[in-house]
């Protein structure tokens, strides 16, 4: 098999285990590369609050779609898609094989599968931006309920961006079902897909633990570097977890205490709904995160006879 995602809920160690994976391909006479599949790990001077694995940390196995976007960019699923392809593309023409690795459930999805993203239209956009501005993420995602409640089951109340997309493509292309992912979709190419799950206790403490660590690694300096180069006006980048509550106490606008507390119970919130995505990928190799290491030489093995 030369392409193989490794998804799980943030926390449960992908990265690492991608970089075991990868090694145990070495020993055996192949070569892997990752591919970055964390929508945040785009982003140029976002690191500690993405948990972005430092360049010294990487043993030498090379990484793509890390560090590929200004923070004032607006991340796009369907520009994803296109950039992950071609890399996946090159490390296979390459004779290599190709590790997709990531929480973001949809970029994930958009390259394994034959998705195909709907086009845009700048005014339909714009005026869907300006109703969310003007009567908030609520309304509207009542409003797509109202008009596909499918749709709408998959699509977080409170993620503005999202519910403006799901509308734009309902009213663009007349077909509510155009919004939906499809339930049974078809494989882009051939793959095995790894899926590393944690208990809830265990996940939380560790994820509770992860925030605290990233205000005492230097998240708020991380964010006071980013102002400068435009994060304030970054439609996505300024919203990521971590990275808006960061902002808010550099402002004065909440204290560290509350920072921190809002960003675990948020990162909660966000490994659950990374938990209930990665459950369809009912073909998925499931191992414990807590073993992940001591399976990598095995999956290796396996895979490399798919």
């Amino acid at each position: 098999m030369t392409l193989v995602a490794v998804v799980g809920a943030t926390g449960t160690g992908k990265s690492a285990f991608a970089l075991d994976l990868a090694e145990a391909y070495a020993n055996a006479g192949r070569h892997a590369e990752v591919v970055n599949a964390d929508a945040m790990q785009l982003y140029r001077g976002m690191d500690i609050g993405t948990a972005k694995l430092p360049l010294a940390e990487r043993r030498g196995v090379p990484h793509h779609l890390l560090d590929v976007l200004e923070v004032t960019a607006e991340a796009s699923v369907a520009a994803y898609q296109r950039d992950a392809r071609a890399a996946v593309d090159r490390i296979i023409n390459g004779g290599g094989i190709a590790l997709l690795v990531g929480g973001s459930g949809l970029y994930v999805s958009s390259v394994i599968h034959d998705f195909r993203f709907p086009g845009t239209d700048p005014a339909v956009r714009a005026r869907l931006e300006a109703e969310l501005e003007q009567l908030g993420p609520g309304m509207l995602h009542a409003r797509l309920r109202s008009i596909d409640p499918e749709t709408a089951a998959g699509v977080d109340a409170q993620n503005g961006r999202r519910i403006v997309r799901a509308l734009e493509v309902i009213e663009v292309t007349g077909e509510s079902k155009a919004a939906r992912l499809p339930d049974e979709p078809v494989p882009w190419r051939p793959h095995r897909i790894v899926h590393l799950r944690s208990d809830r206790a265990t996940l939380v403490e560790r994820l509770d633990a992860r925030v605290d660590e990233m205000w005492r690694g230097g998240l708020v300096d991380e964010v006071a570097a980013l102002v400068p180069l435009g994060l304030e006006r970054g439609v996505t980048a300024r919203k990521a977890i971590g990275y808006a509550q960061a902002l808010a106490e550099l402002q004065g606008r909440a204290t560290r205490a509350e920072a921190v507390a809002e960003t675990q119970q948020l990162t909660r919130v966000y490994a659950r709904r990374q938990v209930g995505w990665f459950r369809r990928y009912r073909e998925a190799s499931v191992i414990d995160a807590l073993d992940a290491g001591a399976r990598a030489a095995e999956l290796a093995r396996l895979t490399a006879l798919d």
